[in-house]
């Protein structure tokens, strides 16, 4: 089982993995092979922060934002909706 955080922002198991990795005290969300992330998670950060999510959508809605660096196109798109 996989622990995953719902659109209502709570954790809940899951049968399936995560496709999108994100980070709960800076609410951003990414690929789970963002370059940003593995660098911190290489220098032993970011980890114990890590939560995942089955889509975009579920991100989204659990009030993170995209990551500006491995989807950057998605954040300019959030950016300018949040604006």
């Amino acid at each position: 089982m996989f622990r995953l955080i719902g659109p209502d922002g709570q954790p809940h198991l899951s049968e399936t993995p995560g496709t999108l990795g994100g980070h709960r005290r800076l609410r951003g969300y990414g690929r789970l092979d963002c370059p940003s992330a593995l660098r911190w998670i290489a220098k032993g950060h970011y980890v114990r922060h890590r939560v995942f999510f089955a889509d975009e959508a579920t991100a989204l809605a659990a009030g993170y934002r995209p990551c500006a660096r491995c989807l950057p196109e998605r954040y300019a798109a959030w950016k300018r909706a949040s604006a």
